[in-house]
């Protein structure tokens, strides 16, 4: 059996540690060669050492919009084409209210969660039209349902969804797929974070498995195993849907016992 990405060259942001680590594990696992860019030196060299030389790992601020032309000229010197960019650069922080929450904090986390796609978009859009590539954004099940003391990053997540449908239809015509995946909780370093941030840690780590009607939450290998299968020709047919890899957390009203 063929591997799901075999041949693809895929343009990973936010790729040094959790769900975006899992992807470019997954993706390189599948037969694809695998862009990483992160603003975290460590974590770069770790994951470029974990790839190995078929791959690149670099250092790129997605905020930066110069930073990432060179990365997508980098990646058309070395490998002559891409095929995907999977846009799951991300902050989540702060824990906050919207009127407790600072420009300064707004701003940082609209320029990382938002902004930084059109960076990519800007300088990938050519080579992704001339090999009728794909896109895939990393949202979050807030953006759906929004969530509680967490108003400014569910805001980026809700506008990440809408912003993908738009790309979808304005990419159609290009022959380019644009969908979106929503994790619900997923064991990363940014969720550990988030937890110590909660007034009862114990008790919110308690919570986010049971908010899982499948009992548990999942590392972030669950989520780039359907990240894989979005990337891949078996969802060819597929564009403008937000997936959701949520154990079913948006579901109904459950009794907690």
């Amino acid at each position: 059996m063929s591997a799901l990405l075999e041949g693809k060259i895929i343009f990973l942001t936010g790729g040094s540690c959790g769900i975006g680590h899992d992807c470019a594990i997954a993706y390189a696992a599948e037969g694809a060669n695998v862009v990483v860019v992160a603003n975290d030196q460590e974590g770069i060299g770790k994951v470029a050492a974990e790839l190995g030389p078929n791959h690149l790992a670099i250092v790129c601020d997605v905020t930066h919009d110069e930073e990432v032309k060179a990365v997508v000229e980098k990646i058309l010197s070395r490998f002559g084409r891409l095929n995907a960019v999977h846009n799951n650069a991300g902050i989540s922080q702060p824990s906050k209210p919207i009127h407790e929450t600072t420009d300064e904090e707004w701003n940082s986390l609209f320029d990382v969660n938002l902004k930084g796609v059109l960076h990519t978009m800007r300088h990938a859009f050519p080579a992704l039209a001339a090999s009728k590539g794909c896109v895939l954004n990393t949202s979050s099940l807030v953006g759906v349902i929004g969530q509680e003391i967490h108003a400014a990053y569910t805001a980026t997540k809700g506008g990440l969804n809408a912003l993908t449908k738009s790309m979808a239809l304005d990419y159609a015509k290009h022959g380019i797929r644009v969908n979106a995946v929503c994790p619900a909780g997923a064991w990363t370093p940014m969720l550990h974070q988030w937890l110590m941030e909660q007034p009862d840690p114990d008790s919110t780590k308690l919570y986010l498995n049971e908010i899982h009607p499948l009992g548990y939450c999942p590392d972030g290998s669950a989520i780039a195993d359907a990240c894989v299968f979005l990337l891949s020709e078996k969802a060819r047919f597929i564009t403008g849907h937000i997936m959701h890899v949520s154990g079913g957390a948006e579901l109904g009203y459950r009794r907690m016992l």
